[in-house]
């Protein structure tokens, strides 16, 4: 592994700060304190720091030499609502609020390669560091392109890393085209008319039709889409009644919609309405219908993710890069940027779990998992690869 001899020496400085953040987690778009701690590091390196965009997220820019040519890099800065189960030192400190995702680490990689970039200057153009609120259902990516990210700050192309548990501890893993699934939310109320439950005949009961209508949507899975296009859909919510003896006026499903595409989201979107409102009205009974298309799929583009990958190897060896990684049915909001701009989402390796101080839950090292927590070990590694990446694309003509 051919890491930055200067990163090494300042991976404590690094570390602290990472451990800070993660004993002091904030929520979608309260990301007031992580900003100010990003913001104030940033400043003391010189690097010039531009506040509010997405309400908490903030860009940092490093210019150097003449050449036009401009890279971005993103880091999500916001915590996740979840009690934590560790009680080592650098714990939560904030009751309900933990950085179970790594975004703590995420953003003192970031922090790692912006310090490095700032003294060196190792390079011919812009940079800009791309610290995201809201990653976790906010859409913080979004809200930051309404407020004029792009426009403010061009990129060329935009470059992401996810620390990835039970992938080898410093290991890459990317792929062209779909990386991530969209991420969508349904509800589905079936109203009827409620009776005695000793006499049914006298109602439309919404509990039969709900149940019928969750077997009948597996259907558009199995019947509707191509067998060879990804999706799931996957009811998670069915709440019906309050006494055992009568047959409600009401029953409500929800749950979560996720493809690698829009053409398959578009079709199970519209299925899944028809469905339901046929097997309704095949039971006397009404719907009311709503789909919420939170995060669109994370799809990398050809070039950049071959490049990506090619650096990636060049710093820990061709045999720890999967540049066909296998992709996954989570979301990510970095695939807003990646609708406006091209670039490349990567995992790298957050181990098994081994490397947690003592004190950690006796849960697994999992993301969003109260026992979870950062590998620091992989702060000089995502350092690294964010200063090579910038090297290699804006290398003097």
């Amino acid at each position: 592994m051919k890491l930055i001899p200067e990163i090494l020496q300042a991976q404590a400085e690094i570390r602290a700060i990472r451990r800070d953040i993660h004993a002091h987690p904030e929520l979608c778009f309260e990301e007031q304190r992580t900003a100010d701690v990003v913001a104030r590091n940033l400043e003391a390196w010189g690097i010039e720091v531009h506040r509010g965009l997405g309400t908490t997220g903030l860009v940092g820019v490093i210019r150097n030499g003449s050449s036009p040519r401009t890279i971005g890099l993103r880091a999500d800065m916001d915590a996740l609502p979840l009690q934590e189960a560790n009680t080592f030192d650098h714990r939560s400190q904030h009751a309900g609020k933990m950085h179970a995702c790594g975004h703590d680490g995420h953003t003192a990689m970031l922090l790692g390669a912006a310090r490095y970039l700032a003294q060196h200057k190792p390079f011919d153009g812009t940079v800009h560091l791309i610290f995201q609120p809201a990653e976790e259902g906010g859409g913080g990516a979004r809200e930051m392109i309404k407020d004029g990210l792009f426009e403010r700050f061009p990129c060329d192309a935009v470059f992401g890393v996810h620390n990835w548990p039970g992938m080898p501890m410093g290991a890459f893993g990317t792929r062209a085209g779909p990386l991530m699934a969209s991420s969508n939310e349904f509800r589905i109320v079936v109203r009827g008319k409620g009776a005695h439950a000793a006499m049914p005949n006298n109602g439309n009961d919404p509990v039969f039709t709900a149940a019928q209508i969750v077997s009948a949507l597996q259907g558009i899975i199995t019947r509707n889409k191509r067998p060879i296009d990804t999706a799931v859909i996957s009811v998670t919510q069915f709440h019906a009644g309050d006494a055992t003896n009568i047959v409600p006026d009401q029953a409500w499903i929800g749950g979560t919609v996720r493809t690698f595409t829009v053409p398959v989201l578009d079709l199970i979107e519209r299925r899944m309405e028809e469905v339901a409102r046929a097997v309704a009205t095949a039971f006397d009974c009404a719907v009311e219908y709503e789909f919420h298309r939170n995060y669109p799929p994370t799809i990398n583009s050809e070039a950049e993710t071959g490049f990506a990958a090619a650096v990636a190897a060049e710093l820990v060896g061709a045999d720890n890069v999967d540049s066909n990684v296998e992709p996954t049915m989570g979301a990510e909001d970095f695939s807003f940027m990646l609708q406006h701009k091209p670039g490349c989402y990567l995992f790298l390796g957050n181990g098994d779990g081994g490397h947690r101080d003592a004190g950690h839950g006796i849960g697994p090292c999992m993301l969003h998992n109260p026992s979870y927590d950062f590998n620091d070990e992989l702060l000089p590694v995502g350092s690294t690869f964010f200063v090579r990446l910038v090297e290699k694309w804006l290398a003097p003509a």
